[in-house]
């Protein structure tokens, strides 16, 4: 049996990273007093993996964490061990339970939801060149990964963008391993199309999603 746990990241932890918070979720999982499972070999760790990094000073309501039992436990059971182990900077949102065959969440992210907020005076010159932006069929981009950089057309990995108010947006973006962008270079983009330097901004991450049997997206806790 596997449980997986939806929780949030507020302001305060969105500093602490991808690497710690693997770290603090491992010690975690052994105070809630739950049959979690243990992998074999040298160095024995508790089994579990995220949905999907979040990246270093992002906040979300919307991270989700796989972990492995070894025995079988009812829902409110494990929701409440959780909540008690974890501080209310990761708050519990959501928990459900599934077997072994459940796909692992990582293997299912196909796109995530995001609210971004400019920070600055250029922010309705930004937001002004969404329209533009969306009506374009080719938006070079220079992208740095692993390997080093290389040059990406940007606009197939935007697949919804609207502004939310003065200085914020919402934006849907491709988030696999072999397409997309982060909402930094999408702010970048953005910038350079009208000819202002790109602000600091503060990305918040509403949902990671997949997609149904029809092909629709959808909440990963769900699917």
């Amino acid at each position: 049996m596997r449980a997986l746990i939806r929780f949030g990241k507020q302001p305060r932890l969105r500093f602490i990273s991808h690497l710690d918070l693997q770290r603090f979720f491992q010690r975690a999982v052994n105070r809630t007093g739950l049959p979690i499972a243990w992998s074999q070999g040298f160095n024995p760790h508790p089994v579990m993996s995220f949905g999907s990094a979040l990246a270093l000073g992002w906040t979300s309501e919307y991270e989700v964490i796989d972990i492995k039992l070894s025995a079988p436990m009812g829902r409110k059971r494990t929701e409440d061990a959780v909540r008690a182990a974890l501080p209310e900077d990761l708050p519990v949102l959501e928990v459900r339970m599934v077997d072994d065959r459940h796909t692992a969440p990582m293997a299912l992210v196909r796109m995530s939801d995001y609210t971004v907020r400019l920070e600055g005076e250029s922010a309705s010159a930004i937001l002004g060149q969404i329209p533009s932006f969306m009506e374009t069929e080719v938006v070079p981009a220079v992208k740095k990964t692993k390997s080093g950089e290389r040059t990406i057309n940007a606009r197939p990995l935007v697949l919804s963008m609207e502004p939310t108010g003065p200085d914020s947006f919402n934006a849907r973006l491709m988030l696999t391993e072999s397409q997309s962008i982060k909402p930094e270079l999408l702010v970048d983009l953005l910038a350079g199309m009208a000819g202002v330097e790109a602000p600091r901004v503060r990305v918040h991450r509403r949902m990671l999603l997949g997609l149904d049997a029809q092909g629709n997206p959808t909440p990963l806790m769900a699917l």
